[in-house]
């Protein structure tokens, strides 16, 4: 069978989003939630493509947003719970999430006592964040726990603590970890805040959980959950964002030249810094369809953006044949913490954003054009 990727209706550059694997991942937290009773939103900062939403709503129960404009597009676009969190709200913002969301979490005392009296006569169900001091997360710039955080509030700040009025406490310290990372994390959650837990009507347990990544025990984790429950009579809710679109599309892209310094070298009509900036920040290798690593295949070839940044060079890669200028390049596994993180850098094209159906057929949803890259300046 071709790869549907590969179906000339797709331009490049694009995101193809597959709606046949995506709704493979749901239906597995589908499962999840039916078995532990546990809750799954949406984390918007992972993804946020809202052409699909719909699709989630069948399976979701809601989104989570870190800022008044994601919480906007959950409440207009999602049309079930918003539930918010960020390191800090203005005034501003307070007021403009409020009519919006069903629960928030406050990441400091400060700023819960500010803003308690507003938070309590809206009827929002409030919620502080906490720091379990416990670490999981392998790369440091993902690392909630890390000494010095500025997320979460510390045992330690709370005790003696009024918490009148809070409802739920807001844990998150995974990044694409597994059931076990969970579990150790629930060992120092339960050790310094579980004698607040009875208290309590909620616990939100963050995201990082890659319930979705071949191997992840599943069982395991729903036996986790099932277990926090019982103990505590209290509703557990999951917020994970790679989980839900992981392996759900690539970014197509294509070969526009071939220089040769020290080597060759394809340039792009992509960008690392303005549409992969994971590759130059971890930093991340994304894996290409039908490429290896350098030497591995007969034909190797550094593979650079278009941009005018000497550094957007996304790696070293061989393939099986010689590339050519209008070859195409599947970066897989593109569709969370890729496509919210671009930018129009440089005025370098924005890749467009396109679904296959369910039934094969590609629909390109959004094309970008001069007017989004003006729009963006003053």
């Amino acid at each position: 069978m071709s790869n549907p990727y590969l179906n000339p209706a797709i331009p490049s550059p694009c995101y193809v989003c597959d709606e046949a694997l995506l709704e493979r991942n749901l239906k597995l937290m589908q499962r999840v939630q039916q078995e532990s009773g546990a809750d799954i939103i949406l984390a918007l900062k992972g993804f946020s493509m809202w052409s699909t939403f719909s699709l989630v709503a069948e399976y979701l129960k809601g989104c989570t947003a870190s800022s008044v404009w994601e919480a906007r597009l959950a409440a207009e676009e999602f049309g079930a719970e918003v539930h918010a969190y960020a390191p800090a709200y203005k005034q501003q913002d307070i007021d403009e999430l409020l009519p919006l969301v069903h629960h928030i979490s406050f990441n400091s005392l400060t700023q819960w006592q500010r803003y308690q009296d507003q938070v309590l006569a809206a009827g929002v169900s409030a919620g502080l964040r906490v720091n379990p001091e416990h670490q999981e997360a392998e790369t440091e710039l993902y690392d909630p726990s890390a000494p010095g955080s500025r997320l979460g509030i510390r045992a330690a700040e709370l005790e003696g603590a009024d918490l009148t009025g809070i409802e739920g406490l807001h844990v998150h310290n995974l990044c694409e970890c597994d059931s076990f990372a969970l579990e150790r994390t629930l060992a120092a959650v339960e050790s310094k805040f579980g004698h607040l837990l009875h208290q309590m009507k909620w616990l939100n347990l963050g995201g990082g959980h890659l319930m979705t990544r071949e191997g992840y025990d599943v069982d395991h984790l729903i036996k986790q959950l099932k277990r926090l429950q019982e103990t505590y009579g209290i509703r557990v809710i999951l917020e994970p964002g790679s989980a839900v679109a992981w392996q759900t599309g690539p970014l197509v892209a294509e070969v526009v030249d071939i220089v040769h310094n020290e080597g060759a070298i394809a340039i792009l009509d992509i960008s690392a810094t303005a549409h992969m900036p994971d590759v130059l920040e971890m930093p991340y290798r994304p894996t290409i369809t039908g490429a290896d690593e350098a030497g591995v295949l007969p034909y190797t070839y550094k593979l650079g953006g278009n941009s005018c940044l000497a550094g957007d060079v996304i790696g070293a890669y061989s393939f099986a044949e010689p590339l050519q200028p209008g070859d195409r390049i599947l970066f897989e596994d593109m569709m969370h913490y890729t496509m919210v993180k671009t930018t129009f850098f440089n005025g370098v094209e924005h890749p467009s954003i396109g679904i296959i159906r369910r039934d094969g057929r590609f629909d390109l949803v959004r094309k970008f054009d001069y007017s989004d890259f003006r729009s963006r300046l003053s």
